[in-house]
């Protein structure tokens, strides 16, 4: 939706593709030099210097070489590469592991409400039991310990054993970041209550809060003086999100640490049963966790492209929570991360009552309505588990702020007029709504 690609992703990955542009005369008019150098150094990694066949059903080895190399760059603590299997995105190491870790309904995974519906579609797939752990808006959608206890309590005493614990950090569709001291709650919970820690960190380029920073749960566990035998940890990444926003490009990796060889062989057989994943994915996730760095030739244009599109998410997000902050009868929590943000509607009683009347849940109703009314597009909250408050007709939307979001605009440069308009048009249809 007008968001250009990473020009020296792209330059590499066309050079992958198709190796015979670098004995091209010309290519060096093309192609920056730190792209070709790369396409080079990639290339080698590969037998016969070709990216049509298969690699290791792990993943190219040179590859995960590399990004274990950034991983451990990026933590400050080891990472070895063995522990690195490259995906076609997030989702299906997702669905692999709760493949792995449910044997029948009466296994569970606690999962924070709201959250992406990933994880309870791949819940069900599975049969598992969902248990649901409530963020706590007030607290910036921050994770409540004493709540989280109190779902895992209550599900075990009816039977359910709970294997997993899903965090999403930064949140998706919350938008918020966990601060330090509540990642390091969440560790020791799940080391004292024996749980594999499923830790979503597909957003953690998209970080806006000045006095926040992203810290991936496993530099947490290390920083603690945890190690390999004190808790289970799968971490999830994917060039889907990010600033580089290739979905398409399906890259992605899991890193599994914590477990025993013999686990992990069987880790090892599930990932076999869907040979590798694709190679251009493979090397885009090597890209962003090696991008150029300081004193490479492509490092400031690249820097330049990152900094602008992370600068145009930043200021989308400011505006749209002052927007809806604005709107009577509208709240709004601080956008601190990802690309979301996730007001609270207090509906009018007419309204719900024309909701039910459809047999609509109100905030579907609403987001239905919006839409219709603006061609503003939003997902309603109880699509993420969000439920209305049990005192007052209070719903969520989830609504989307990079240059995908409405679906009207054509290019980001013209995103922040539609946002403008778009929000005064909904002023304007909530007013009117609520006057009936």
């Amino acid at each position: 939706m007008g968001q250009r690609p990473n020009k020296f992703f792209r330059e590499v990955l066309a050079l992958c593709d198709y190796p015979h542009l670098l004995e091209q005369s010309g290519t060096n008019s093309l192609f920056s030099s730190g792209a070709i150098a790369r396409a080079r150094e990639i290339l080698d990694l590969f037998p016969g210097r070709a990216t049509g066949g298969y690699s290791h059903s792990q993943g190219t080895e040179g590859l995960r070489d590399i990004i274990a190399a950034g991983i451990a760059a990026r933590d400050n603590f080891p990472c070895n590469a063995d522990d690195i299997f490259l995906t076609d995105g997030a989702a299906p190491p997702v669905h692999m592991m709760m493949h792995l870790l449910i044997r029948d309904k009466k296994d569970g995974i606690l999962c924070p409400v709201p959250s992406h519906s990933l994880y309870t579609s791949a819940m069900l797939l599975q049969g598992a039991t969902l248990v649901p752990y409530f963020l706590d808006e007030s607290r910036g959608w921050g994770v409540s310990m004493s709540d989280l206890k109190k779902q895992l309590d209550s599900a075990r005493s009816m039977g359910v054993f709970v294997r997993g614990l899903v965090v999403i950090n930064p949140g998706n569709p919350t938008g918020h970041v966990l601060v330090e001291e509540n990642q390091r709650e969440i560790v020791d919970f799940c080391r004292n209550e024996d749980l594999v820690l499923l830790a979503d960190e597909v957003y953690q380029e998209n970080i806006y809060a000045d006095e926040k920073g992203f810290h991936s749960f496993k530099k947490i566990a290390r920083s603690m003086g945890y190690g390999e035998g004190d808790i289970s940890l799968v971490s999830f990444h994917s060039v889907s999100n990010g600033y580089y926003g290739e979905c398409g490009r399906r890259g992605g990796y899991m890193e599994v640490t914590g477990f025993n060889s013999d686990v992990k062989k069987q880790v090892y057989k599930v990932v076999s049963l869907s040979s590798c994943s694709n190679i251009s994915g493979q090397i885009l996730m090597s890209l962003v966790m090696n991008p150029p760095q300081v004193g490479d030739e492509s490092y400031a244009s690249y820097q330049a492209e990152r900094d602008g599109v992370l600068s145009s998410f930043a200021r989308c997000a400011e505006a749209m929570v002052r927007s809806f902050n604005g709107l009577e009868g509208v709240t709004c929590s601080e956008a601190e991360g990802a690309v979301f943000v996730f007001p609270s509607v207090r509906l009018p009683k007419k309204a719900v009552a024309a909701a039910e009347a459809s047999n609509t849940q109100p905030d579907a109703f609403y987001a239905l309505r919006l839409l219709e009314t603006t061609g503003i597009v939003v997902v309603p909250g109880s699509v993420f588990g969000q439920v209305s408050a049990v005192t007052e007709p209070k719903f969520s939307v989830a609504f989307c702020f990079f240059s995908g979001a409405l679906i009207r605009c054509s290019s980001a440069t013209f995103f922040s007029r539609c946002m403008e308009r778009g929000i005064s048009d909904a002023r304007s249809c909530h007013t009117k709504r609520r006057r009936r």
